[in-house]
């Protein structure tokens, strides 16, 4: 099977479509490959050139795939660490890979950067051009790699790394969505309740004719507020969320309020913190074990951490590092980790194994999101429990308190 170098042509503003050929070469064998160009005529002048008939000529097109996203990055690198450990090119590592992915948007992702490869490009420079898949960290330790010549080794700590980041963030979603989830279905039943049960109830004890206890009132008088303003409470909380959302994702003063607020909430802050520094601490310890100087190791740190007080945190001790401070008392200084980890650091830099203790820190971190994260579960339960029993049975007993008065003076 013959290969063809995949060079981009400009002709103006024509985009490069890849093209699937196949044809005879001078010795008349079939041969078959992909060309990146910008028409049909340009391919076959290309074949034409390389001694190629071209007899068959087909646009490759991709059905649209799903969103990509950060597990299919992780898993494309472990796949990737895999197979170059197990000997196989890295192109034909690229082919399997691309066409064995369920996600079409991956197979196309990774078709594109085979092509730069197989034009000579570097691999760190052929993820470079797709930042919203493969960020600064990523692209400086497979640069890493390449330059050291053990690309596999890199590959395979980079796949840890994304691995166990990816693992701690989906504990934090999953501590997190639980009570928002229950507490949101306590809240559209408790109005369903409001709109549509209470309102029957309230014309049953118009009929009575006495006087309603003063739950029983407090309750109706909720719900007469709920029945005539539904679509501003409803439209109200719906647009605050998403304009929530909206200013988080969009404004940068926003995204550093919340991460200061969200580290000061009770029981969650902490969880978040020590995803944090364990997330910081994995990300040191990775590029500093690949060989990348430790002032450079630091640019890709801060933003890895994904909190805003870590990133300047960052932004400092990267500084005084860079003026000859140690990174132990550099840290100290910054006064967001704990003194455990900063001793750790010490440790770690007095005995020239900087690495070795950034990722037993980053281990024991990880091993108290676990333990924090379950302990959290246990307890939210019980506290999700009390809340419903307080909201639903308070306006069951509101409701049936008149039907007890009636029948105690029947």
């Amino acid at each position: 099977m013959a290969t063809t170098p995949n060079r981009p042509i400009k002709a103006g503003q024509v985009k490069d479509v890849l093209f699937a050929w196949e044809g005879k070469d001078k010795q008349g064998k079939i041969v078959r490959g992909e060309l990146r160009a910008g028409g049909e005529a340009i391919v076959n002048a290309t074949l034409r050139r390389q001694g190629i008939l071209v007899t068959k000529l087909k646009k490759k097109t991709y059905s649209s795939g799903k969103k990509i996203t950060e597990k299919d990055i992780t898993l494309f690198t472990r796949q990737l660490s895999t197979m170059m450990k197990a000997g196989v090119p890295l192109l034909q590592s690229f082919d399997i890979v691309g066409k064995g992915h369920a996600n079409a948007s991956v197979s196309k992702l990774l078709q594109d950067i085979r092509a730069d490869v197989e034009t000579g490009t570097s691999l760190n420079q052929a993820f470079r051009k797709f930042p919203l898949y493969f960020d600064a960290l990523f692209c400086n330790l497979v640069g890493a790699g390449e330059q050291a010549g053990i690309l596999e080794d890199l590959l395979n700590r980079l796949a840890i790394y994304k691995e166990k980041t990816l693992a701690i963030k989906a504990k934090i979603k999953s501590a997190l969505t639980y009570p928002i989830a229950i507490l949101s279905i306590a809240f559209i039943v408790t109005a369903v309740i409001m709109i549509w049960v209470v309102p029957a109830f309230k014309e049953v004890f118009t009929s009575f004719g006495a006087d309603l206890p003063a739950p029983t009132l407090f309750v109706m008088a909720i719900s007469d507020f709920f029945v005539k303003w539904w679509y501003l409470i409803f439209g109200g909380l719906f647009g605050a969320v998403y304009f929530f959302f909206q200013s988080w994702q969009r404004s940068i003063k926003m995204q550093r309020a919340m991460d200061k607020l969200l580290l000061q909430v009770p029981i969650f802050g902490d969880v978040i913190r020590k995803a944090t520094i364990a997330r910081w601490t994995r990300t040191l310890a990775t590029m500093f074990a690949a060989g990348v100087p430790l002032v450079e190791a630091l640019d890709s740190v801060g933003g890895a951490a994904g909190n805003a007080v870590y990133l300047d945190a960052t932004i400092k001790i990267q500084t005084e590092v860079t003026t000859g401070t140690s990174l132990t008392v550099a840290m100290q200084n910054a006064n967001v980790f704990p003194n455990m980890v900063t001793q750790m650091v010490s440790i770690g830099e007095e005995s020239g194994s900087l690495d070795a203790m950034l990722g037993k820190v980053a281990d024991f971190y990880e091993d108290e999101v676990d333990e924090a994260v379950a302990s959290l579960s246990s307890l939210m339960e019980p506290m999700i429990m009390v809340i419903l029993g307080v909201l639903i049975g308070g306006l069951v007993v509101a409701m049936y308190l008149p039907i007890f008065k009636l029948g105690s003076v029947v």
